[in-house]
């Protein structure tokens, strides 16, 4: 078994391709390391990882169909997990581009690879924020994903889309993961967790959307990767209960695909996460109240039943201990 992991420089990418290596498995990956967020930080995750055996990387674009193709046959993996993308729920207004050339031009250049090397098994990212404008409450993946609020969210529903086409035109064995805010050490520091973080240890004010009125279903990193990891092994299937004259979104009669949810199960609100912050890095937080933003969703909360019953998947770490081990990392990494 050879896997790919698309974006391996990234948070989740570097992860899951060390939990892959610890494990024994050979890991081929590739990541542009654009300059979303700090680049220092993805050059000392890749570092760790380049010191690992059984890991072949190399830096290129997503959007590069030939130096993609190029590379999945020179290495020729059994296994893709693509989780490179353009992240983000705002920067889609300040830069479309971005969304375009990664998350739809490059998702159909990892397709058109899954297609050509006939992989096992594609797995790729998708985000709890394409439930969009659905208010139902914990979101599940036969709810329906039309109304979407931003650009990221609408590009990955996309990739929903696209790669179910592919599957039953091409037999690939597709699963997509909504992931449900993740966060953890060598997170991204675009994300508000990280954000909050490094303002409350510098003494800074922090942005507070919604007046403080969101809930997020917080998901440690260990959590996300130990699911994604037994979800590469498990292959779907063609639904044999599926009907076209009641379909359901989350699973195909027509291909092997599946749609999973992937998060803790427990949404928390903003305030509490904050007040949690503030004792953990032993400082109290400014608190600059705004209205909500463009694109953001007011509460998710995760459906895991699904994942639960395909693969006994049981997130471990509490908010309190993801947070302390988050904000220790923090503390060592950047030295304050």
């Amino acid at each position: 078994m050879t896997i790919l992991i698309t974006g391996a420089a990234g948070f989740i990418g570097f992860h899951v391709a060390k939990r892959l290596l610890e494990q024994g498995r050979r890991v081929v990956a590739f990541d542009n390391f654009n300059s979303y967020y700090d680049v220092s930080l993805k050059e000392a995750r890749w570092a760790l990882l380049k010191k690992c055996e059984g890991f072949t990387g190399r830096r290129l674009d997503l959007a590069n169909r030939q130096a993609v193709l190029k590379f999945c046959a020179e290495t020729g993996p059994t296994h893709i997990v693509h989780l490179s993308a353009q992240a983000g729920v705002r920067y889609g207004m300040e830069n479309s581009e971005a969304y375009t050339n990664s998350n739809l031009v490059g998702f159909m250049n990892i397709l058109d690879a899954a297609r050509e090397l006939s992989v096992r098994h594609f797995v790729f990212a998708s985000t709890s924020s394409v439930y969009g404008a659905n208010t139902t409450m914990p979101f599940a993946e036969q709810h329906t994903v039309d109304h979407q609020l931003s650009l990221y969210a609408a590009t990955k529903r996309a990739n929903e889309v696209l790669a179910h086409s592919y599957s039953h035109l091409y037999k690939i064995p597709s699963t997509g993961l909504r992931f449900f805010t993740v966060y953890g050490p060598w997170g991204r520091p675009d994300m508000a967790l990280q954000k909050f973080t490094e303002r409350i240890c510098a003494g800074d004010p922090i942005d507070v959307y919604n007046d403080g009125r969101m809930e997020r279903d917080f998901t440690y990193i260990d959590d996300i990767v130990e699911g994604l990891v037994r979800v590469v092994d498990h292959t779907p299937l063609h639904n044999e209960s599926w009907k076209a004259s009641s379909p359901l979104p989350n699973s195909s009669g027509v291909a092997p695909y599946r749609i999973f949810n992937i998060g803790r199960g427990e949404p928390v609100n903003l305030m509490d996460l904050i007040a949690m912050l503030e004792k953990y890095i032993g400082k109290n937080a400014t608190l600059n109240f705004m209205p909500i933003q463009p694109g953001d969703v007011k509460s998710t909360w995760c459906d895991l039943s699904a994942l639960r019953h395909a693969v006994n998947y049981d997130p471990k770490v509490s908010l309190a201990d993801g947070l302390k081990k988050t904000v220790s990392w923090f503390r060592a990494y950047y030295k304050v």
